[in-house]
């Protein structure tokens, strides 16, 4: 690309899916922005640098594909799925939560899920429903704006802050500011972060667990990238360092695991819920006046979920379970294979800062941010609206930061797209950008 994209072709393009022209970006959803996208590289020829969606760019787990193909020829199509999940799947999710995080979830508190979408749409309704008194989420932001949106679906209210600036001892005073109103039903945060990649590290986690247990509030912990905070090696199993985690330091706990991150494994849409005991047992007036059994775990499996999906896909849930079984054995390394990420983002941001760009969450407390699956930036006082308005033309993609939560101005951009021969014209692009801006 040797000048800007067309602005009549990009705005006639935006129009037609739903925009009123380019300037409406800024306020498009990302699966809107993917289309506005995918239509005018089909317009023009030219191929986007494209960092709007994080979808996985690694090759999908042979050990899964694999244990499908056995799966299905065993005839298990025929049948439906059990909406608690395989008792396999179960046993080996446990296994691969004690070997890579480091805590106990026993088997029956463990469920499939059609991928995390349906895990934390699941997780908060039932969080709004367990007590007729809280209905609030508090989201730790910036976080996914997919879970904010599915809040807006679900009619549930929802605060949240940037925990950017609350970080370590400011963190849980700012926390309890929220809680102490009794609204609070739930907190979500994801831990690396979605999409600044900061993570919260074990003394605020202690805090968040306390002031979890201390107001009676449910914590869901999305761990979508797990253990992808590539600053320490964790890819041993069974041994320490362990992935960060709340549920050290409290009861209240959910967890959302997806093997769309974790294993490349995003088209099948594998995810899972994991409960703590404590939690799963107990009793809510809530769930008793609506389902007339206030049970916490039977009642988001076999009265929430079970509405949403009669069981998750057979052949998915055995392919899981190979996963789970072959990364505890130590005879699949997952994260030395989605190191991958981390030296993008690194390339990426390079070529970012010679053309004149900066990292917008540059920091994670002490030290520099890490590099990953997602990274955050902006250019000189441009808003992230007025970024991506303008990018859109030099065939780059990204979505801004607001939709996120965030209190400050940019862009996320995601790696997970960016193959090996778009570094250069990437940084061609920006150049001309940098020129012309």
């Amino acid at each position: 690309m040797n000048s800007p994209l067309n602005k009549e072709l990009v705005d006639a393009i935006c129009i037609a899916n739903g925009l009123r022209n380019a300037k409406e970006l800024g306020n498009a959803t990302i699966r809107q922005l993917v289309s506005v996208v995918s239509d005018i590289e089909r317009a023009t020829g030219e191929r986007y640098v494209r960092m709007e969606m994080g979808v996985p760019g690694l090759e999908p787990s042979k050990i899964g594909i694999e244990a499908e193909h056995r799966a299905i020829e065993t005839g298990i199509a025929a049948k439906y799925p059990a909406i608690m999940g395989i008792e396999e799947l179960k046993r080996e999710a446990s296994r691969f939560i004690k070997a890579f995080i480091n805590i106990d979830v026993p088997d029956k508190c463990i469920v499939p899920t059609v991928g995390s979408m349906q895990g934390a749409f699941t997780t908060l309704l039932a969080c709004k429903q367990m007590r007729d008194e809280r209905d609030t989420i508090l989201f730790l932001d910036p976080g996914f704006p997919v879970q904010k949106q599915q809040c807006q679906v679900m009619e549930i209210p929802y605060l949240s802050f940037d925990v950017a600036d609350y970080r370590d001892e400011k963190l849980g005073p700012k926390i309890e500011e929220y809680l102490r109103s009794g609204k609070v039903a739930a907190m979500l945060f994801s831990n690396p972060n979605n999409p600044s990649w900061m993570c919260l590290n074990e003394r605020e986690l202690r805090t968040i667990g306390e002031l979890a247990t201390k107001y009676d509030v449910v914590v869901i912990e999305d761990l979508a990238y797990l253990n992808m905070d590539f600053r320490e090696d964790r890819s041993v199993p069974f041994q320490p360092p362990y992935q960060p985690t709340v549920a050290r330091y409290t009861d209240n706990y959910v967890q959302l695991l997806s093997a769309s991150k974790i294993f490349s494994y995003a088209g099948q849409r594998g995810a899972l819920i994991a409960i703590s005991e404590e939690l799963f047992e107990r009793e809510f007036s809530g769930f008793e006046r609506r389902y007339g059994n206030g049970h916490f775990g039977q009642s988001l499996i076999h009265k929430i979920l079970y509405c949403l999906s009669a069981g998750v896909t057979h052949t998915v849930q055995y392919a899981m379970t190979a996963m789970f079984k072959a990364a505890s054995d130590g005879e699949f390394n997952y994260i030395e294979s989605v190191k991958e990420y981390g030296r993008r983002a690194q390339r990426v941001k390079e070529i970012m800062l010679r053309n004149g760009f900066h990292i917008v969450y540059d920091t994670d407390c002490d030290q520099e941010v890490g590099d990953g699956f997602f990274f955050t930036f902006g250019y000189k006082d441009m808003t992230g609206e007025m970024l991506i308005n303008k990018l859109i033309y030099y065939g780059i993609s990204a979505i801004p930061l607001s939709g996120t939560g965030s209190a400050r101005e940019g862009l996320r951009g995601c790696t997970s797209s960016i193959s090996e021969v778009q570094y250069d014209e990437l940084d061609k692009r920006l150049k001309l950008f940098s020129r012309d801006y």
